[in-house]
């Protein structure tokens, strides 16, 4: 059950950093002309990428997932809000399985 507490964890953190990236970062450069934020915003933003897809790779055998529930997973990484949404079944699913644990 770490691997799916990992990944919810990173995928959250994740989340949060695309948002302030297209949300606060982006604005900031284009608008204000201040591109200081996209640089740091988008290194956070990328190593937390990088660890999304390493948490999505760990949590395949322990969420029993499929070939589309993977592919599932690697697109919310791409959309606004995606993590967000994602992380309330992987929270039902965790559930599921430490139910089946016991």
């Amino acid at each position: 059950m770490t691997h799916i507490r990992n990944l919810r964890w990173v995928g959250i953190a994740e989340g949060i950093s695309f948002l302030v990236l297209l949300l606060i970062a982006m604005p900031l450069k284009y608008f204000a002309n201040i591109p200081e934020p996209v640089k740091y915003v988008g290194w956070a933003h990328g190593l937390l990428f990088i660890l999304y897809i390493v948490a999505v790779l760990f949590a395949i055998k322990p969420m029993r997932w499929g070939f589309l529930s993977v592919i599932i997973a690697f697109a919310g990484s791409l959309i606004p809000l995606g993590t967000f949404v994602l992380d309330r079944s992987w929270k039902r699913r965790q559930r599921e399985l430490e139910a089946e644990a016991k």
